[in-house]
Parts: C-alpha cells; structure tokens; sequence
C-alpha cells in the first residue's frame, strides 16, 4: 500500500506540469480586411451524436457585425482528424441553403460573380491540411450572420477506450497563419456542446479531461449524455439531455474519452447502406481483435525524436513529462537514444543507452534544461534518428512534433522514400490542431507504424505510455482481407499494414446483392502465419446510415491523395478524386463548397445533389435518435476470436493511461487547496 501511495504521489508531481496551456481559439469568423474589428460571436452551439462506429459534429453559429459597413467576413474551422465536411449551410433572407460541390475553381468563379452581383453567397474551401475557410458575404451593419458546418468522422477504440475531440484552438505552428486569427474567443449570448454517446457495448464512465466542470450522465451503459454551456440552450421538447455546466471562453480543445466494460470479446461489428431497389451498398467493417498477442521479453531499441521548434513552446514541458513516463516503462533489457531538431538535428545521448533508472533520470534532466526555439527540418529529425540503428535488434521510433516541416526537405516524397528504405517502425505523436497529419500518418504507415493526434486537452503522458505498452507485445503483420459469398470491391485501405495490441481495423467498401459471406483475416506474427474467420450476413436492404457513403468516399480520396504524393499528381487521380468529392458532396483540396441563393442555384446550372443528401441523412439520424441502440455485432454466431479484446496494460510498476486520466481531476483539487 505504501509503493501505491508513492506511486500516486510521483504520478500527481509529475501532472503538475499538465498547466493551462495558452492558445488562440478557432471557429472564428473575422472581417477579410484587416483594418476593421473582428465580428463579435454571439451563439455557438455543437451537437455530436457518436454512434455505429463514427461521430457526427453540427457546428452552429451566430456572428454578429458591430462595424457600421457592409462587408466580406471569412470563417475558419481547424480540419478535425479524419473529418468529411458534407454541408455547409448559409441563412439568407431567414432560410437555411445548404452548398453544393464544385472543382475549386468553378466554385471561387460562381462566388465571385454572385459577390459582384451583390448578392448572399458563401464560399468554403479546404487550406490542405489546416483549416476549413469558408468566405461569406455580405455580412451587413449591425446585423448577424448564421452558418453551419456538419462533418463525419469515424470513432475509433483503442485498448477499450474511446476518444473524441471537438477543436477549439488553432494550432500555432504556421506563423503567417496565425496573424489572420482573431482572439475573441468569447461568446456574447450562448455557447452549448451536447454529445450524445450510444455504444453497442456496455461503458463503464465517460469524462473530460480539461472540462471536469460538464455534465455526464448515464441513461443507460449504453447510452451516455454531455452538456457543457456558458448560456441558455434551447432544447426541443421531449429531448433528454444531460444537465448542462457552465464554460466561460472557448479556448480550448473539448475532449471526450470513454472506457468499455472490461472482458467483452473481440468481436466483427458492421454497419451498411443499401438502398431500397439499389443492387450497390457500402459497408464499414470493425474488426476488434481479441488479446492474443505475446509478450515481447528481448531488449528492443527506441529512439525518441523530439521537437525542439519554437512553436512547441506550450507544449514541450508536456513532451518531456511523456518521454519521462515512456522511459520509466522500458525493460532493463532495452537502450534509448534521443534526438531533437529545430533548425538541424542533433542527438542528446552519444549513441545507445541502456534503460536504467539513473540514465533515464540524467537524459530528462537535460531535457527539462532546454528551451524550444527555431524552425522545424523535421527530415534532418527523421534522418539523424534512423542513423546507427541496429539490424540485429528490434529498433521503434517516436516522434513527438507539431508537424510543420518548414525548413530543409520539406517535401512529402522524400519522408516517405526515407522511411521506405530502413526497416524500422515510426510511432508518431502529432501535437495541435494545425500539425501536418497527412504527413506524419503517411510516414508512419509506410513504415507499418501508427500515428496519434494530440490535443493540448490531452494527456500526452497517457498517450505515450499507451504506445510504449502496445510497442512490448508482439504485432500482427502483413494482413489481408478476404470475402467469399458476397461480391465486394472498392476496398479502402487496399494495404492494411500492421495491426498493434488493442488497436482496431476499419475497412470500407461496397458490396453487390446480399447473403451469407465467408471473412477470413490473414497475417503474420513473429514470423508465423495466423489466420481469424467467420461468417455472416451483408443485408439486402439498409437505411439507416446513410453517411457510410461519405465515409467510403473519404477514406478513398486520402488513398487518392496519398498515391500522389508518393507517386506525384497525374491528371487521372486528380480527376478521379474531384469526381468521388463531387458525387458524394465532400470538400477537397480540389473541390469546394458553393452556397448561392436558392433561385441561382438553377441559374448556374447547379444539381442540388447535396441539398437531397443531407436532407437524407438528416432524416436518418432523426430516425436512429428515436430507436433502440442498435448492437452491430455480425460475428455472434461464428465468433471470429476466442479471446477478449486487449485492455490497457498495468505491469512494470506504473499505472496506465486511464488511470492517469482519472488522476487529473485529483490534481486540479489539490492545486485549488493549495492556492
């Protein structure tokens, strides 16, 4: 009891460092010229709903314009991880008109004739990997303007514990960036965020980490309830919500996780759409592998690639404590190298060091006497990191940045033919909401690692002792799909990879007909051949998840997308991708998002193919709010694993993620005693 103790005190000394960290805040809406005062936000209100495996997120606001002339305004949303946008809605004359689709540059020509003409029209367009920005005009004299973004975006679980993030800070990393935001992140009249969370298995607590003021609330195991507001809320009659808790500014990341009941099984849960008369649906197939992966007991190299750029200055104290926690969780039997770049690379350590206690101390001394400062040659990081590796141990990388390579070899290409050429696996922890993901999940699959996205609301601590555990069990490698039965193609991902303790494997694609179907997974671990199957039913007709679709086509374009950076751009995949974006309504780097009066819509010769697709969606989450929670187990009958699913682990005398996550609310209790 007394090691117990010790160890909750260490653990609460080290969270200490988990302060308030400074950001600006996003989903702002400011003036395109610089000379007038940003527009004063008076309502922003969000409702998620996360259920069958994916998350949807409606983002309401009320701007209002206290200049005394007519204006452009431009609104900015960080791009959440994995997210497609479907509608973006704009009110004019009191009505809501939902955009359609169009090649970029068809879409800025409609704005702007519509904007020379004089009349209401919005523009949204996607800045890469940053930011949704959709223009608006005209924002007229002391009166409001309303929009509203709706995205999806799948919800995966990790070790038995789920995660969601709804963005609020702008990430900080892109310097010219960062002087068009606005700081008021103050909401004048009423700010609400009601999650809804409806899980086909049992949940034992949800909470918020940087938000211990919400409300959660239980109406069943199954279904979970969030409020978290800093005004009145309207709420329609009949609808249950949690008690809402008071918010007072929007500067920070809203950050959901929840845990799953201990010992359900692994289990094959699919969700479909099917139109009725349709011979073509399109599935979303989540495989949670049971917990059948050993042990790793040989020493096994890491190399800690750490950021050192000035836009880390408000988060490195968090990077340390994590490498601090990730070192304490090495076998005696393993070495560590660390490496830090800013405007070059340089390594801390002189080579290999075994994992001792004192070592470990001595290196995050040094650490903790380090200032952040310069740009970013995260190749010189990746490269230097790589270098005088070991081919006769097992050898992993962490990399710890925001992500914005800014100086030496910039180019996506060259990381990925980097990392091609070593065999090494690379574990990223990507920091902030404007961090280069495309980027780092790319390097990182290519090299049959994984990447996770960090939020300043997060517990980088948690996270990192997460990976360190899956990283000492063994993997399943070089997997296939196979389907049997049923015709199936348009797979995505068509590589899979590797598949990490707890980690779970999300397949779309679309089927022809319906029956029975035979699924077998194939991989390797350690060498030797496994295989999982089982057997079960692709419906003939399914209308409740609608957004399976858009989740396909997203998921094809980021394959599109990632075949031209490593390959390059042809005029094939460029068209195929605008293509897939524009039948499905989804904003790209090559598509955008048009709103016009309704009458110009038809002027233009604009199809309201996405006016009927949200309508559709729309009325199916009406449907689903009224239902049942729906089990999308489909393996009941033919298990595919004979285990439970992996839970986070708690051997080499620490605590896990969870715990640590738990402990947070602890430690704010104990600084508010203290001052």
């Amino acid at each position: 009891m007394t090691t117990l103790i010790k160890q909750f005190k260490y653990l609460l000394f080290g969270l200490t460092f988990f302060a308030a960290q400074s950001a600006t805040s996003a989903g702002l809406m400011t003036p395109k010229s610089a000379n007038l005062p940003e527009l004063e936000i008076k309502q922003h209100h969000v409702e998620v709903t996360i259920e069958d495996g994916y998350a949807v997120t409606s983002v309401e606001q009320v701007f209002f314009n206290p200049n005394d002339r007519e204006l452009e305004a431009i609104y900015s949303f960080p791009v959440p991880e994995k997210a497609s946008v479907g509608e973006f809605t704009y009110w004019i004359d009191g009505q809501p008109v939902t955009g359609e689709v169009l090649e970029k540059q068809r879409a800025r020509e409609v704005y702007q004739q519509e904007r020379n003409a004089g009349r209401e029209t919005a523009l949204t367009e996607q800045d890469s990997y940053r930011t949704f920005d959709s223009h608006v005009y005209p924002v007229k004299p002391q009166q409001d303007v309303k929009i509203r973004l709706v995205y999806i975006q799948p919800a995966h679980v990790d070790s038995g514990i789920g995660r969601y993030v709804y963005p609020l800070e702008e990430g900080g990393v892109d310097e010219e960036k960062l002087a068009f935001w606005s700081y008021n992140d103050v909401v004048t009249e009423a700010f609400s965020f009601n999650l809804k969370l409806r899980s086909s298995y049992p949940i034992d607590t949800l909470r918020l980490p940087q938000h211990p003021q919400a409300s959660a609330t239980a109406n069943s195991s199954q279904e979970w309830l969030v409020a978290l507001h800093n005004g009145q809320a309207s709420v329609e009659e009949g609808e249950s919500r949690a008690t809402p808790a008071m918010i007072q500014k929007l500067d920070r990341d809203i950050v959901v996780y929840w845990r799953h009941q201990q010992g359900l099984p692994g289990s094959i849960d699919m969700v479909t759409h099917k139109e009725p008369g349709e011979d073509r649906g399109t599935f979303m197939l989540t495989v949670t592998p049971g917990d059948d992966l050993a042990s790793i007991h040989e020493g096994r190299d890491w190399v800690f690639v750490l950021d050192l750029s000035g836009s880390m200055k408000g988060k490195y104290q968090s990077l340390v404590e994590g490498v601090k926690k990730g070192l304490v969780r090495l076998s005696e039997k393993d070495r560590f190298r660390i490496v830090l770049f800013n405007d070059y690379a340089r390594e801390l350590t002189s080579g290999y060091i075994n994992a001792s206690s004192e070592n470990a101390k001595r290196y995050i001394d040094k650490l903790e006497n380090i200032s952040p400062s310069g740009s970013t040659n995260l190749y010189d990081g990746v490269e230097q990191g790589i270098k005088g590796l070991d081919s006769d141990r097992s050898s992993a990388i962490i990399l710890v940045t925001d992500g914005v390579a800014n100086v030496g070899t910039t180019e996506k290409r060259s990381f990925l033919k980097l990392l091609e050429s070593h065999d090494v696996r690379l574990f990223s922890f990507v920091m902030g909401n404007s961090a280069n993901r495309p980027l780092l999940e790319g390097m990182t699959k290519i090299s049959n690692g994984f990447s996770i996205n960090i939020s300043n609301s997060d517990d980088i601590v948690g996270q990192l002792m997460l990976v360190t555990d899956k990283l000492t069990h063994e993997a399943l490698h070089d997997i296939d799909v196979e389907i049997r039965g049923v015709k199936v193609k348009d797979l995505t991902p068509d590589r899979i990879g590797s598949l990490y303790r707890g980690r779970q494997l999300i397949l779309f694609g679309h089927y022809w007909g319906d029956g029975m179907a035979d699924v077998t997974i194939r991989g390797k671990i350690s060498g030797q051949e496994t295989k999982y199957s089982s057997r079960f039913e692709f419906p003939s007709q399914s209308d409740r998840n609608p957004e399976i679709e858009r989740l396909w086509a997203y998921a094809t374009i980021e394959a599109l997308q990632n075949q031209i950076d490593y390959l390059g751009e042809d005029a094939d995949t460029r068209q195929a991708i605008v293509d897939v974006a524009k039948e499905y309504g989804l904003v790209t780097d090559y598509t955008s998002m048009v709103v016009v009066r309704e009458e110009q819509f038809q002027q233009h010769g604009i199809d309201r193919h996405n006016q009927a697709r949200v309508a559709k969606e729309q009325a199916a989450r009406q449907q689903r709010a009224a239902a049942p929670v729906t089990n999308n187990r489909v393996d009941n009958q033919q298990p595919m694993f004979n285990k439970p699913r992996a839970y986070p682990s708690h051997g080499g005398g620490a605590l896990g993620p969870w715990m640590l996550l738990l402990l947070i609310p602890l430690l704010k209790a104990r600084r508010q005693r203290r001052n």
